[in-house]
């Protein structure tokens, strides 16, 4: 399994009511939901990939179920993994969703090749 689809349905769900403009995009093995061009949340496997980045990131460690994010065999300051089994009910997933849309505006975008 690339990603747990019931969860990306709902991450998309809680992006929709809050009114921002997204697209997903199929990449890191997972879905990715990108905001402004940017990534901002996404799904692999069953957990979520989170953008909080580099000012909320050692906070967001010390949350329940949540990670370091790690492909490459180093860490990826600014972004962590939540297990998806921690975000059960709408207010547990919408905290993650917030995280994400406060940092988008100040993140950067990569280049476009």
């Amino acid at each position: 399994m690339a990603y747990n689809t019931f969860l990306a349905d709902r991450i998309e769900h809680v992006l929709q009511h809050a009114g921002k403009p997204f697209e997903a995009k199929k990449m890191m093995g997972g879905l990715c939901f990108m905001v402004d061009g940017k990534m901002c949340i996404g799904v692999h496997e069953d957990r979520i990939m989170a953008r909080v980045g580099p000012d909320q990131y050692q906070e967001a460690l010390q949350q329940a179920g949540c990670m370091e994010m790690n492909f490459t065999g180093r860490s990826m300051k600014g972004f962590v993994f939540i297990d998806g089994n921690v975000v059960d009910t709408e207010p547990q997933l919408e905290y993650w969703v917030e995280k994400c849309l406060e940092f988008n505006p100040k993140a950067k975008s990569s280049k476009k090749k």
